[in-house]
């Protein structure tokens, strides 16, 4: 077996929202009960003679095909010992310290450390990771440039009231392609670049570096299943939308439309966050499509709040940087070569080749920066919830070669 973590669906995992108590082969007096087919221990490579601890880990190697992250090895039990099985518990003075190979202490995490934690891998793996990202954003916004470009330009944009409603029902239906089209790239562009950086977060989180071959290497088996787990996801809510509110335009009954959006738009956000954490879990514990939805679904479970409020917090902090970055570009594109507000009334500010091209630079230089934060928050956050219910921290040091991890108290 290879030294990185194992991460596979346990046979018998704990319940939701508790860490067991003892290691799984010797489960405490009226503790949960494991399951007799159980995966045997996994074998970790010990640090090298001689070396002590507190030193450098050496460097792990690469998972390879078909192994992955799974609970294959993984015994499960607090690593903390004492009464309490988590820190900062009951009768506890705040959180002990906790190893730290990488870029995160090996214990459960609060909000600040998960935000702390993607951007400093984006610091320290900055080699790795940005030229990933902006390939992909390169690719993506030069394809929807053209696509602006060459269709947009084509829409018509009615002002007459007394409009044919064909007409403008035809319009509309250009302009929703040219969007879905725009998305359907940012979407490809999305998942290479995803499965790519969950690769190198998961080895910072060992305190391993990571190169792009390498990267590409450990993320190409999946990448099918990937893309499968995104047009899936992409699926669902464009079925949602189309049963809650396709029939109000069919209808011309905007107070049904109205309606139909107020019940779409909950539903979908409980949705995406219930299976938020399935890309992390698809590409780390070499697992299939639905697996991975049951798998996202199952760590989500009881903890959907905080989980969305961390995901919000993400959204919000990359919106402001990417408008920081984007909106003055994209004025400026406009003022100088898109006829400023005139071109704006007349729709000729959008499909400029000026205007485009310094919007689209904007964009991929926002999209560089922003893209890995959000991939690196939802990594961690499946790290998180693993760490909180199923004691992934021990398993992980031992593949970081921390010796006597989960003895001692950490």
């Amino acid at each position: 077996m290879n030294d990185s973590p194992g991460w596979a669906t346990p046979g018998s995992s704990p319940s939701d929202g508790e860490r067991p108590g003892a290691p799984s082969d010797q489960p405490a007096s009226g503790g949960p009960t494991w399951s007799s087919e159980q995966p045997p221990p996994g074998q970790w490579s010990s640090p090298t003679p001689g070396q002590s601890s507190g030193s450098t880990p050496p460097p792990q190697a690469p998972p390879q095909q078909g192994q992955g992250w799974g609970p294959n090895g993984g015994q499960y039990g607090s690593p903390y010992g004492g009464q309490y099985g988590y820190p900062g518990g009951p009768g506890q003075w705040g959180k002990p310290p906790a190893a730290k190979p990488g870029v995160i202490p090996l214990r459960p995490l609060d909000m600040g450390e998960i935000l702390d934690g993607a951007v400093a891998t984006m610091r320290a793996h900055w080699r790795s990771v940005l030229p990933i990202t902006l390939v992909v954003a390169t690719l993506v916004q030069v394809m929807s440039v053209l696509l602006q470009k060459y269709v947009m330009s084509d829409l018509v944009l009615g002002t007459d009231p007394a409009e044919n409603f064909e007409e403008a029902i035809s319009t509309l239906g250009t302009a929703a392609a040219v969007t879905i089209g725009v998305a359907f790239i940012q979407a490809l562009g999305g998942i290479v670049a995803t499965a790519m950086l969950t690769m190198i977060f998961s080895r910072a989180i060992l305190g391993n570096s990571s190169t792009i071959s390498a990267a590409w290497r450990e993320a190409r088996p999946q990448l099918l299943r990937m893309t499968g787990l995104t047009l899936l996801l992409g699926l669902g809510f464009a079925l949602l939308a189309a049963v809650l509110i396709v029939p109000a335009f069919l209808a011309r009954s905007p107070g049904l439309g109205v309606l139909g959006i107020f019940a779409a738009f909950p539903l979908a956000t409980w949705l995406w966050i219930k299976f938020s954490l399935a890309s992390p879990a698809l590409m780390l514990e070499k697992t299939t499509v639905f697996k991975s939805l049951a798998r996202s679904s199952k760590l989500v479970k009881g903890t959907w709040w905080r989980i969305f409020g961390i995901t919000l917090l993400t959204g919000v902090i990359t919106s402001i940087v990417a408008a920081i970055i984007v909106w003055p570009l994209t004025f400026l594109g406009i003022g100088l070569f898109g006829g400023g507000m005139s071109g704006l009334g007349s729709g000729t500010a959008s499909t400029a080749w000026g205007a485009l091209v310094l919007s689209g630079v904007g964009a991929i230089i926002a999209q560089t920066i922003v893209m890995p934060m959000q991939s690196g928050v939802t990594v961690l956050l499946y790290v998180d919830q693993r760490i909180r219910r199923e004691g992934l921290d021990l398993e992980l040091a031992r593949a970081a070669g921390v010796e006597n991890y989960g003895t001692t108290g950490g």
